[in-house]
């Protein structure tokens, strides 16, 4: 610009708008007589737009007072978006594009200068729209979790209340549908529905406490009207002073008055008989022979007077030598000497006489005994059961049934001589108990025959050791008279064998 100057330069024709006289110069704060203001600077010499002459050709806009800003959220009017009207209580905002319409290039630079943009403010809310506020939400949600808590706490403890005082209305409980109760045949529920029918409880009074009530027992042998059971249960039927009456109580509920057929006290059974009962279920009999140790069994009897119990085992012995009951030295004839089967299917008082069946539901013993805790071997009608039950094999127990009722009596299978049950040595001596006399072989009988002599210890008996005088009875009881035996001797200090065939003896 200064060479400008230097060269003289003057200003071109579009150093102003046409029809627009240069600017005269003016004195300092003065105005013009039309009361037009003063410019704010002096004539340009060189006409530079645009700092031409003043002229009033260059009004300055519209004096823009600053208000306070409205309060956060407050509704506008509706004229205040209208293009290019901007209200004063906006100031700050972003100017409409009314405001830009009426810049003037040639305005003086400090009308024309802008103004520091205010911080920018939300923009209001359409004047259909609802309102907005910031934290609402929040307080709606908290109240809302607020009236839950309250709720659910009002509510258990209604409920609690209600379920205490029986206020619920009535209670309906799931449960399963009602399913088929069929069981397999060979099952503990199959043999026990086929058994039940054929078995009873027995009940004897007797020469006890007046009144007192024997409980044990039974089962039926065939539609006659039969029943077997244990010698010791209807014992007290005959005996001086009792009453004589013995009851049997069928499964499905009907009674009837028993006779006794036969007993047999050294077997320890009983055959009884009932009249006019239609229906009965006879029990099908197995084999003891085929029996076993592990063998499944099932025991029904009832137990201190609960009728129709059943229980369930395993055979653990077999050929267990058991003696039972009686008193009295020497083998009094209350004394039942057995080979029996040994089980842990749990045998009481009042299963005696009841039927021990296999899985294929066929009786292959009568229960008889059980052991104690005590030690001692009584019959089952004392104690309880600790897993020590004996039962009477049905090979045996049937030979016997046969004989008392066709005869009223049964035999005993016999040697021929008399042991000496105080023999302390191991096997079964052959002589009298200290004080008696007599001879201890029968002359003439099947020991005697074989050469057996008083004195001799029998150790043996088809290669089966015995132990004491208890367990060669027991080992003889089990055959049936005529069977042969061959018998281990022993005899000043050498062992023979010897060959003997089983005599008979009628029974007590």
């Amino acid at each position: 610009m200064d060479e400008g100057k230097a060269a003289g330069q003057r200003p071109t024709w579009w150093s102003r708008p046409r029809g627009v006289s240069a600017p005269r110069p003016m004195a300092k704060d003065a105005r013009t007589t039309q009361g037009a203001p003063a410019p704010l600077h002096g004539e340009d010499p060189y006409g530079t737009p645009p700092y031409g002459g003043p002229g009033p050709w260059a009004p300055a806009p519209a004096v823009q007072r600053p208000t306070a800003t409205p309060a956060r959220g407050t509704l506008l009017p509706p004229q205040a978006q209208a293009a290019g009207s901007v209200p004063e209580h906006t100031a700050g905002h972003t100017a409409a594009p009314g405001v830009f319409a009426r810049y003037d290039p040639w305005a003086p630079p400090s009308a024309a200068a802008p103004r520091p943009s205010a911080p920018h403010t939300a923009r209001p809310p359409h004047p259909g729209a609802p309102s907005r506020r910031r934290g609402r939400p929040a307080a709606t949600v908290a109240g809302a979790v607020l009236l839950a808590l309250v709720a659910g706490t009002v509510g258990g403890g209604i409920g609690a209340y209600a379920q205490r005082q029986g206020d619920i209305g009535t209670v309906r409980l799931s449960q399963a549908p009602a399913q088929d109760t069929g069981r397999a045949p060979d099952s503990v529920a199959g043999i026990a529905g086929r058994a039940l029918p054929g078995v009873v409880t027995i009940q004897v009074r007797g020469a006890g406490e007046p009144g007192e009530l024997g409980t044990g027992t039974g089962f039926v042998l065939d539609g006659r009207g039969h029943l077997l059971t244990n010698h010791h249960v209807v014992e007290s039927a005959g005996n001086e002073g009792g009453d004589g009456g013995v009851r049997v109580v069928f499964h499905g509920g009907e009674t009837a008055t028993a006779e006794i057929v036969g007993t047999d006290s050294g077997y320890d059974l009983a055959v009884l008989r009932v009249e006019g009962v239609s229906g009965l279920s006879p029990l099908p009999l197995g084999n003891s022979d085929s029996v076993r140790v592990g063998d499944p069994v099932v025991a029904i009897g009832a137990p201190y007077g609960l009728a129709g119990t059943v229980t369930t085992g395993i055979v653990s012995a077999t050929e267990r030598p058991v003696t039972a009951g009686g008193e009295g030295e020497g083998g009094g004839s209350d004394i039942s000497y057995v080979e029996a089967l040994q089980t842990d299917a749990p045998i009481n008082p009042g299963n005696s006489g009841g039927p021990l069946m296999d899985a294929g539901g066929r009786v292959i013993g009568v229960n008889s005994a059980i052991r104690s805790a005590g030690g001692d071997l009584p019959r089952a009608d004392t104690g309880g059961s600790i897993g020590l039950g004996f039962a009477i094999p049905v090979n045996q127990a049937r030979r016997v049934a046969e004989e008392l009722i066709n005869t009223g009596r049964a035999t005993h299978p016999v040697i021929g001589v008399t042991i000496d049950m105080g023999h302390p040595a191991e096997g079964a001596r052959v002589g009298l108990p200290a004080g008696r006399e007599g001879t201890a072989v029968v002359p003439g009988g099947p020991a005697d025959t074989a050469g057996i002599e008083e004195g001799d210890v029998i150790t043996e008996v088809d290669g089966v050791r015995v132990r004491s005088g208890e367990e060669l009875i027991v080992r003889i009881r089990a055959r049936r008279p005529g069977d042969r035996l061959e018998l281990t001797v022993e005899r000043g200090g050498g062992r023979r064998s010897v060959e003997v065939v089983l005599g008979s003896a009628g029974g007590p």
